[in-house]
């Protein structure tokens, strides 16, 4: 065995959470709490995005307007993510536990209170204690390793000792924010040419490309009742968007054909974009140097703010369109923000929930995988529905949120389907669904796929224990350094 020294330095490696089957990864409280966590910013964000579009304030011309500006939100949105920098610096200075981050003392010396402490004679035949290394699994982690020789070379050469990652890292992870807003552009101008529910149903389809580009890019197998589940999930969509479509008493955009087309292909663009995003973030965070969540939140946030203040702004500016001859007039934005405290504070609130909501989010691909983020991401118009009757019938009796309609039953279907659907996707993790050809399984039977996976697990198991066994810490063992050897028994 090699000797295992006190850990000196932060060490970043990739979890069990990173790669392979979804159903291999322990989906336990832990990641339950998370996903409730996202569900709950989530939900917040989009009430807040939904009250601040409503509000009005003084423009630039001393008229009252109403405050529609998607892409100030979507500008705050990325300057929401750049608190993830600050975070991540908090946690490397102060050692905080966090997923993705693994701490460890910088200093050997200081550590060496963690070895056994065994008794030893000195040459002159007297006992005395002293501190010993431990005898540990020579397997140690790849990441672990490298950096534990890469320490040894520091010390040799009388350098610091540095955790930083490599510079092109900070440049690599700008990569998701042009995803970002590319799927926001093109959703956008989709939007133009199709009513909201339509919009929604098709947004709900990014599931389908991230389960594929998980499987086919990725390389993670997923097992047929995922699929099952999956499918399930773009039936709760399709739900949901048949309900708002039915209570529309008529279209509310009237489009040609052609232009209908392509607001549907500008749409699937959208969502096709935003599953790169997704199935990205997952793979940034489980290379061989990986990306912490925070750094990916962070880095994100200040490439997007970059490109929001350098491309999309000037573009909304030149584009003619309906806010003062722009698509989008930043300086009327900042009048108004100016003249409204209301939309000051409301935009306080939406700062703090869209990082929280991205920090959940981030943290749901970082423990679970890229496809329990487009299933977050189709569980937010369900939460904002039954948070806005909530509201309407409890917090403000009327006067504001959303009423129960007889088209409503539909949604609320739609939303024990999206369950259904999860908790089959889920399986067999503990609250999940097992389809085993019972009449609610549609007759369907996946036992052996639940058997092969109760398997995998019962092997990994069995190789962490092995692990386990082989980290000694009182070992007989110690070559020189034995507590059963003196001077007079050294050969």
């Amino acid at each position: 065995g090699s000797y295992e020294y006190p850990p000196f330095t932060l060490v970043q490696t990739q979890t069990i959470m990173g790669g392979g089957n979804d159903s291999s990864k322990e989906c336990g409280l832990t990641q339950f709490l998370i996903f409730s966590a996202a569900i709950a910013s989530g939900t917040a964000c989009s009430l807040c995005s939904k009250l601040m579009m409503d509000m009005h304030s003084t423009g630039i011309t001393g008229e009252t307007e109403k405050f529609t500006k998607p892409i100030f939100q979507t500008f705050g949105m990325f300057i929401g993510m750049t608190f993830g920098i600050i975070m991540h610096w908090v946690v490397l200075a102060f050692d905080i536990p966090f997923p993705g981050y693994v701490h460890a003392k910088k200093d050997r010396s200081s550590s060496s209170s963690d070895w056994p402490n065994v008794e030893m004679k000195n040459q002159e035949g007297d006992t005395e204690r002293s501190w010993v290394p431990t005898e540990s699994d020579s397997l140690l982690e790849k990441g672990q390793t490298k950096a534990v020789a890469a320490a040894d070379d520091d010390e040799d050469s009388g350098e610091p000792l540095s955790a930083d990652l490599p510079v092109w890292m900070y440049f690599f992870l700008g990569i998701p924010s042009v995803f970002d807003l590319g799927a926001t552009a093109l959703c956008m101008m989709g939007l133009q040419f199709l009513d909201v529910s339509i919009y929604q149903m098709l947004r709900g389809s990014g599931i389908i490309f991230v389960a594929l580009m998980k499987q086919h890019v990725l390389g993670d197998h997923l097992y047929r009742f995922q699929w099952i589940g999956v499918m399930w999930n773009v039936v709760s969509v399709v739900l949901v968007g048949l309900t708002a479509m039915l209570a529309s008493a008529s279209s509310e955009k009237e489009v040609e054909a052609s232009d209908a087309v392509w607001g549907v292909l500008l749409v699937l663009a959208g969502a096709f974009v935003q599953a790169l995003q997704f199935v990205f973030e997952e793979k940034v965070m489980t290379m061989d140097i990986p990306a912490p969540p925070l750094l990916l939140i962070g880095m994100e946030g200040i490439w997007g703010t970059v490109l929001c203040l350098v491309v999309v702004y000037p573009l909304a500016y030149y584009m003619p369109g309906a806010d003062h001859g722009s698509y989008e007039d930043p300086f009327n934005t900042y009048e108004m923000i100016m003249n409204s405290s209301t939309i000051q504070w409301a935009f306080v609130i939406y700062f703090f929930t869209i990082f929280a909501y991205n920090l959940f989010a981030v943290l749901v691909t970082f423990m679970l995988s890229s496809v329990w983020h487009a299933i977050l991401d189709n569980f937010r118009p369900i939460t904002v529905w039954a948070t806005d009757m909530f509201i309407f019938y409890v917090i403000t009796a009327g006067t504001f949120g959303e009423p129960w309609t007889h088209w409503s039953y539909i949604q609320l279907g739609g939303m024990f389907v999206l369950l259904y659907g999860t908790s089959i996707y889920n399986a067999p993790n503990a609250g999940s669904i097992l389809l085993k050809g019972e009449w609610w399984a549609c007759f369907m039977d996946f036992t052996p796929e639940y058997e092969e996976i109760k398997t995998e697990e019962l092997d990994a198991q069995w190789q962490e224990m092995q692990k386990r066994f082989k980290k000694r810490t009182g070992s007989s063992f110690y070559g020189e350094a034995s507590p059963h050897m003196s001077i007079h028994t050294q050969a």
